[in-house]
């Protein structure tokens, strides 16, 4: 975020959570080379998309996962205390933490996700399909640090972080947000985290590349939400999704490429792009067991158990606040 994008939000008297959205944007697309942050995708039209991303074939890493979650209930629930808070960091779909509903004897549960619209829509299901569990959902931005709601503040703490969330963030990041995610749940807090997995390139591809098209339309997604929300002018259809996997790095990366020459405003501020031009959108990082190990280790968390599909797609996570 820079000076100039703070004072351009500031003028137009957008709300806080827009002003930050306006910031982000203009800073990001200031920068060389030019990004969006990934967090901005989950809109509700972003986070509808995603769902349907889910259950794409070539999407491996949702079934999976929950195929690790279902048969691992009984060894997950063994370490979720009894009464304690479920906070999901990131709460979609209702589909996995439903698993461990089913399992734990939870004193409440917090969702917790930027997409206030989603999120409520979710917790009113579940609040008719488990009348007898406290819901308290919080629309907050999860990698920063928010408040626990004070229902839940002296009950134990067990965080719930599915999908391949985490590979998001970069390294640094990463640590980060393990490190708030460990502040935020408290002295002894658990935590159950899904990780993508190093395998093969074409699995990998493919499964960001997706035939149908679905991956494409979420990305360029937020070119939209610029559009309608801070008063963009992004001619959409001047850009293109692409995933390529970078070796060096173990990630895949998302990008949105300018097909021409072009002029882009936001907020009174013009980008200009070339020809081929990237605005990277988000990097999806892929750990060995390992890595992941260490990467906890030095964010605060205890690796207790790891948990993995035949194939070795996706891992499964029990963590521990160290002391």
């Amino acid at each position: 975020m820079n000076v100039h994008a703070a004072a351009l939000s500031e003028a137009h008297r957008l709300d806080e959570p827009t002003s930050v959205f306006a910031r982000d944007v203009i800073g990001d697309l200031s920068r060389a080379p030019k990004r969006l942050s990934p967090k901005y995708f989950y809109d509700s039209t972003g986070s509808e998309l995603f769902e349907q991303i889910t259950l794409l074939p070539e999407y491996y890493p949702t079934r999976t996962e929950l195929s690790i979650l279902r048969q691992q209930g009984g060894a997950i629930s063994a370490m979720v205390p009894a009464g304690a808070a479920l906070v999901e960091f990131g709460a979609g779909s209702t589909t996995k933490v439903r698993l461990l509903l089913g399992e734990c004897r939870l004193g409440a549960y917090v969702p917790v996700d930027i997409s206030g619209e989603f999120l409520n829509a979710q917790a009113q299901t579940l609040r008719v399909d488990y009348p007898g569990l406290a819901i308290h959902p919080v629309t907050a931005d999860f990698t920063a640090p928010f408040e626990l709601p004070e229902a839940v503040r002296e009950m134990p703490k067990v965080g719930f972080f599915p999908g391949s969330t985490l590979g998001n963030f970069e390294p640094g990041e990463a640590c980060n947000f393990l490190k708030s995610a460990r502040a935020i749940l408290g002295k002894g807090a658990r935590m159950v985290i899904g990780v993508d997995l190093e395998k093969d390139e074409r699995t990998l591809y493919d499964a960001y590349n997706d035939t149908a098209g679905v991956t494409a339309r979420f990305n360029l997604n937020v070119l939209h939400r610029i559009n309608r929300e801070l008063g963009g002018d992004f001619d959409v259809g001047a850009f293109i999704h692409r995933a390529i996997y970078n070796r060096d790095r173990h990630r895949i990366e998302m990008h949105l490429i300018s097909k021409k020459a072009l002029t882009a405003e936001v907020l009174g501020q013009k980008f200009s792009f070339r020809p081929g031009e990237s605005i990277h959108t988000e990097s999806s990082y892929k750990y060995s067991i390992d890595r992941f190990a260490l990467l906890a280790r030095v964010s605060g968390w205890t690796l207790l158990e790891s948990w993995t599909d035949e194939a070795g797609l996706f891992s499964v996570h029990a963590l521990v606040a160290s002391d």
